[in-house]
């Protein structure tokens, strides 16, 4: 028996502030795509809905690590093609501008957040998602995870920051090949071509996320700050002025409560000898006894 043909396709009906989902667990905000049954591809109201949700998450004592994932079955598809592109296209210029704002502004603030940030892939990563994969500062997917850059394949070039994301995390020949070839990589090729962190195991995944998440959440939030913007800023600087930034960046770090996080690390070092800088965090529970 024939299946009934498909209409064209619709807007999504559920309202802005269903298309993200979070859960804080312990020091940890798990910040959910939640756009499952459209492969969580990113409209302009989960756009929207996403920087405010990063928003009022980003200076909560509560929230130590934030997480992004996807649920279902994919982390993104990328753009949503009705919503972000064909509804902005008719309505003009300002509309895609402004589809853009909203998208452009997430992902930026999501690479220069407060907290220390982790993508969790765990299915479909495909051309718009590489925005917010990049702007996060780890990543981990699962062995099954897809990553593709498929918009050679309808006629268009990977934008976005799509292509530059493609030019930073892969060698050039594996980057021009990912772009025009329209070929996927399983979570594996990415994990070997430096895309994500490590590939895992399905039911693996989630544990190792917790488990460097819990690393993260004992190390010192100022320091952390600096290093991860450190580590950004310093890729487009040439030596001399990367390292002239890193000693301004230090200065700056000692005056956000840095001199007295370092005396007591120090003091744990070399007279408590309680711990080694090599193989671990120092206590910072000990600040202010």
């Amino acid at each position: 028996m024939s299946q009934p043909a498909k209409g064209p396709s619709q807007p999504d009906p559920r309202p802005q502030e269903d298309t993200v989902a979070y859960d804080i667990v312990d020091g940890v905000a798990w910040v959910s795509f939640n756009r499952p049954d459209k492969r969580n591809c990113m409209s302009p109201k989960l756009n929207r809905q996403m920087l405010k949700v990063l928003e009022d998450l980003e200076f909560r004592d509560d929230v130590q690590v934030l997480v992004l994932t996807g649920e279902g079955e994919a982390f993104s598809a990328g753009m949503d093609l009705l919503e972000y592109f064909r509804a902005a296209e008719q309505e003009g210029l300002h509309k895609t501008r402004q589809h853009q704002r909203e998208a452009y502004g997430w992902w930026e603030r999501l690479r220069w957040y407060e907290k220390p940030t982790i993508a969790m892939i765990n299915g479909w990563c495909f051309g718009g998602a590489y925005g917010p994969l990049f702007a996060c500062d780890l990543a981990f997917c699962s062995d099954d995870a897809q990553f593709g850059l498929s918009e050679i394949n309808w006629a268009i070039l990977p934008g976005g920051g799509a292509s530059k994301v493609a030019a930073e995390l892969l060698n050039f020949r594996d980057a021009m090949y990912h772009a025009m070839m329209g070929e996927n990589l399983s979570g594996p090729e990415a994990a070997a071509k430096g895309m994500v962190n490590e590939s895992l195991p399905a039911d693996q995944l989630r544990p190792r996320v917790q488990a460097v998440a819990d690393v993260l959440k004992r190390k010192d939030s100022h320091a952390l700050r600096a290093t991860k913007w450190a580590v950004r800023r310093v890729r487009e600087m040439t030596y001399d002025n990367a390292e002239d930034y890193l000693i301004r960046a230090q200065e700056a770090l000692n005056d956000f409560g840095g001199w007295e996080t370092r005396k007591e690390a120090t003091k744990q070092f070399l007279d408590d000898k309680t711990y080694k800088p090599g193989l671990g965090a120092f206590d910072k529970s000990k600040l202010g006894n």
